[in-house]
């Protein structure tokens, strides 16, 4: 399996900087991002434009949050293949996983006008996610606070770019367990929830936190992970607030310092 490392994540340009009204001459790390394409069964099922480190955590990570596996377990094994300017990740399910994935393609053919294959309303658009209301966790506000201050330490890459988004999982009891990064919100995400799996990790007993803004995708992949509570330094919008109503999802907004906005489930925070 190819392993990229995060040196091989950024390439340096030269560039003419304006500072203070001077010219400047110099270089800037840059973030790569190439094409990852999801092969299951040998058959392409999703490219996306992506950092090219932790494949392997994206591949489990996505493969959850698309509903393709439940558990690590459904994944017999992940190759990573180079693949003329971006990789091509060949994932081998399980014999279950796989014949429900060729059924969930069969379902999909057909003509679709409307940008979402196999979607006839705007209500499967809209998916479902797992109810997390029972989690029961107890986040102290200095968790919150520490939480994003560590994840923001822990973002080697975009100390480097200052161009990428990070996720984090923060256990109240251990502290920061997992950081990726990537160019898109969602991969980072993604390849946490990825980490988080193949690490063992309870997602439980501890929160997500997030360099980004809250859309709704972060709170229907944080809650698919089995988390209780999402924490963002960005604001939500109002899609993201009655998902995570209606999921039990703790929404934490607009982390910034000392400061947070709490927009659901409030009771999970000690203050």
């Amino acid at each position: 399996m190819i392993a990229v490392s995060a040196e091989a994540s950024y390439r340096r340009f030269t560039r003419t900087a304006r500072r203070e009204g001077l010219i400047i001459e110099g270089e800037r790390s840059v973030p790569e991002e190439v094409p990852v394409a999801f092969s299951y069964g040998g058959s392409t099922h999703a490219v996306m434009m992506a950092s090219p480190a932790d494949l392997s955590d994206f591949a489990v990570g996505f493969s959850l949050t698309e509903g393709i596996i439940s558990s690590r377990a459904d994944i017999r094994s992940i190759e990573v293949i180079e693949a003329g300017q971006g990789y091509d990740v060949q994932v081998d399910l399980q014999d279950a996983n796989a014949d429900a994935l060729r059924a969930r393609r069969r379902n999909m053919a057909g003509p679709v006008g409307c940008g979402l294959c196999g979607i006839e309303s705007i209500e499967q658009a809209v998916r479902v996610v797992p109810d997390v209301s029972q989690v029961e966790l107890s986040v102290d506000a200095h968790h919150i606070v520490a939480a994003m201050k560590a994840l923001t330490d822990a973002q080697s890459l975009n100390r480097e770019t200052r161009a990428v988004h990070g996720a984090g999982f923060y256990s109240v009891h251990e502290g920061l367990l997992a950081v990726r990064e990537d160019v898109g919100r969602h991969n980072a995400l993604d390849k946490l929830a990825g980490a988080v799996m193949n690490a063992d990790i309870s997602s439980r007993a501890g929160m997500v936190a997030v360099t980004s803004r809250l859309s709704v995708e972060m709170v229907q992949k944080t809650a698919i992970l089995g988390s209780a509570v999402l924490a963002a330094i960005s604001a939500p919008t109002a899609l993201a607030i009655e998902t995570a109503d209606r999921a039990g999802v703790t929404l934490i907004a607009l982390v910034r310092g000392e400061d947070f906005e709490i927009f659901t489930r409030a009771d999970r925070i000690v203050f």
